[in-house]
């Protein structure tokens, strides 16, 4: 059985290797051998790398928090353990931030990624135009009318 750290690395391990098409230790020697040749895939492998090490220090401190909470006695922890916890909530959060970013990078219809293919077949000049109109309102015209059940 999975632990939830091995299948978040192990999903996006598979989300990066779908998308380059390859393995994600070739692709990492790829990158390091040229990485000007793909810089798409030199930012993933960087926050690939991130990411990972962030996951190493999750583990490491989830068994420091296991270890102190087999050695504490009774039902109230103390501060050092509770420090650990704190450790471990952060880690998680390092984690899932950085998660989110190599997720982020793989998707090509994330927002904010849609460039210039959004914009084909239109000309320069609208997508220059403003957004809304910037001439003067016309004004309705004004015919001299009564209001009703008013006499003239």
């Amino acid at each position: 059985m999975l632990d939830a750290s091995e299948d978040v690395m192990g999903v996006i391990t598979e989300r990066i290797e779908d998308r380059f098409q390859m393995p994600l230790a070739d692709l990492c020697r790829a990158v390091q051998a040229a990485p000007q040749a793909n810089p798409e895939a030199t930012t993933v492998v960087h926050w690939f790398g991130l990411l990972a090490e962030t996951q190493q220090a999750l583990d490491t401190a989830e068994d420091a928090l296991v270890e102190a909470l087999g050695a504490q006695p009774g039902d109230v922890l103390d501060d050092p353990v509770m420090e650990l916890a704190h450790q471990v909530n952060a880690a998680v959060a390092s984690r899932d931030g950085r998660a989110m970013v190599v997720k982020y990078l793989l998707d090509p219809n994330a927002p904010g990624k849609r460039g210039p293919g959004v914009w084909r077949g239109a000309s320069q000049a609208a997508r220059r135009a403003p957004a809304l109109p910037t001439s003067a309102p016309t004004l309705p015209s004004t015919r001299t009318t009564t209001a009703r059940g008013a006499t003239r």
